[in-house]
């Protein structure tokens, strides 16, 4: 008897956990792998400039900080006429001048009737009208960072609200950690980090005072990397930060870390911040394997030694690293079932830079709380943005989660930053009675490759037979470059089809010699990082370097010799 397609899916979703990415999801959960009981519905399928974090009115307006402003806006405002879940009205409105294409500009929050918003630099507000969709009085400038540096690393601005009037802005640090030249292989780190002054750590400002800089501010907490993900606690009436961790441990120290420990370190770090905190950047990081601070391989670290670390403060918890913890939010309400109140839920947008692992992350994980303090292990709470399992570049991933909002009635709505879409996420279940056996199917999405610790031998998806030019390319580009040589969309160029690569040959050999940093235009789009300098390979392993870029990639130009990269280098 011939089996119908739908028993067929049926059986081919009872196969081993690692197939249930091809399994038919149900409709009603919106693409989403979620908990029993709740149901997700697409607001939005997509919005041009994409969407980073959002914020719900009262009413039940949805806000969105797009990434870019242009002449139409740089918020998004969405309103469901009919309650049906999706999106009736979308308009844009808030133009601002951005510092550059390509920003990472991030926040959005409500408080006391304000919608708050941020650029790479600057944080504005607009006073909130009841029964209006679009703000009528003027934008206000609230803070601006008037540091003479322009763009840098880790500048985007997320912000936090107490409930004492207090606004919590983070400077992230404009480095990776504090070495000099940055990013440099076997580079000592500054020591003392005079970037510690006036960054790699949260100020506190007053929410309600206009035209502010980071001298009205008052340093709250230091030793902090970068922060995208920041909310307050008002249960225990704190700060909580999950904080990105560094890069390049195997890339800059080779000696000491292999490509696995550098794909798993270091931590995700969640934190609570109070007043005086000291998380220990540069010189230490957290290792959640070993449970423990350990010292930076840049002010003299094996892996192992804790020194200087025991003096400063630990996380609460330590999520795998590169995960990218985009943002963080406490629920407070009432309307999900009890295990959900004043806990947090994060947003994991996904790693770019554990080659030659699969890429990590890409799902929506909440921690639990009781009396302040996590009360359980993190759990995956929304997951299938990515669509596919492995993810070997992050191109890959076909969603990313960004930014997550509650409204008053409960529900929990996620952004995507890779084409805008927006889910909403509603409870259906009993309240009552929901427990661990609803949660069983989302523990077992633990074991799949984009979530769970990888194999370091079985999951390392550099070929064995890849020798030269290919070895070298997994080992120094590929963690931001990707596998396929497509970069990551505002973050890093491609190299497929762009003169950067094809073209004058000597310019191309300077920057492997002498690293790059400011903004640059790659086939229309505009990136604006750091290349660090590789002048530590030698003639011939750049030479064949290069010769491999210009003839792979779907690239086909002429070969860069050995003699070519030695003259450079001799005028360095």
């Amino acid at each position: 008897m011939p089996i119908s397609p739908r028993i067929k899916k049926l059986i081919f979703c009872v196969v081993p956990i690692l197939t249930l990415v091809q399994c038919e999801l149900q409709p009603s959960r919106g693409g989403l792998f979620l908990p029993e009981g709740f149901k997700a519905v697409v607001v939005v399928d997509s919005i041009e400039e994409r969407v980073r974090h959002i914020a719900v009115s009262d009413e039940g307006l949805l806000y969105g900080k797009l990434r870019n402003s242009n002449e139409k806006g740089g918020i998004v405002v969405i309103q469901d006429k009919n309650n049906d879940g999706r999106a009736d009205v979308i308009e844009k409105f808030g133009a601002y001048r951005s510092l550059q294409k390509r920003s990472y500009s991030t926040a959005m929050r409500i408080y006391n009737g304000y919608l708050y918003f941020s650029s790479e630099l600057v944080i504005y507000r607009y006073k909130l009208k009841p029964g209006t969709l679009i703000p009528e009085g003027e934008m206000e400038i609230v803070m601006t960072d008037d540091h003479g540096h322009g763009k840098h690393e880790h500048i985007g601005k997320p912000i936090a609200f107490d409930n004492e009037g207090h606004m919590y802005v983070p400077f992230g640090a404009p480095s990776n950690a504090c070495q000099n030249p940055k990013r440099t292989p076997r580079a000592p780190g500054m020591d003392p980090c005079p970037q510690l002054e006036d960054h790699g750590g949260v100020w506190r400002f007053d929410a309600n005072k206009l035209g502010q800089t980071q001298k009205d501010g008052y340093k709250y907490a230091t030793g902090i990397r970068s922060v995208v993900a920041m909310d307050w606690n008002s249960e225990d009436g704190n700060l909580y930060i999950v904080m990105h961790g560094r890069d390049d441990l195997n890339r800059l120290f080779s000696n000491i870390y292999s490509g696995w420990d550098s794909a798993m370190l270091p931590s995700e770090e969640f934190i609570r911040v109070t007043e005086g905190s000291d998380f220990g950047w540069p010189y230490c990081y957290y290792d959640q394997i070993q449970e423990k601070k350990v010292l930076s391989p840049e002010y003299g670290g094996d892996g192992k030694i804790v020194g200087r670390c025991k003096d400063f403060d630990d996380p609460i918890m330590g999520f795998p690293g590169h995960w990218a913890p985009n943002d963080l939010v406490f629920y407070d309400g009432d309307k999900l079932p009890n295990r959900y109140k004043n806990g947090a839920f994060i947003a994991f947008h996904g790693s770019t830079n554990r080659a030659p692992y699969p890429q990590s992350g890409y799902f929506v994980g909440f921690v639990p709380f009781k009396d302040g303090k996590p009360s359980g292990d993190w759990e995956v709470f929304a997951d299938g943005f990515a669509v596919v399992d492995t993810i070997a570049s992050v191109n890959d991933a076909k969603y990313r989660p960004m930014g997550i909002a509650f409204g008053e009635d409960g529900s929990m709505y996620i952004s995507d930053s890779v084409k805008g879409k927006i889910w909403k996420i509603v409870f259906e279940g009993d309240k009552d009675n929901f427990g661990q056996e609803q949660l069983a199917e989302m523990e077992k999405r633990k074991l799949l490759s984009h979530i769970r610790t990888p194999d370091e031998i079985k999951d390392n998806l550099m070929p064995k037979q890849f020798t030269g030019a290919q070895k070298t390319y997994y080992t120094y580009c590929s963690p931001c470059h990707q596998k396929d040589g497509k970069g990551a969309t505002g973050r890093f160029p491609t190299l497929n089809g762009t003169d950067w690569v094809t073209g004058d040959k000597e310019r191309l050999i300077n920057i492997v010699l002498k690293g790059m940093e400011g903004s640059i235009v790659v086939n229309d789009e505009v990136f604006n990082g750091v290349m660090p300098q590789h002048s530590f390979l030698s003639d011939a392993e750049i030479a064949d370097l290069l010769t491999y870029l210009r003839s792979n990639f779907g690239n086909d130009a002429d070969a860069v010799t050995e003699k070519e990269v030695s003259n450079l280098r001799m005028g360095l």
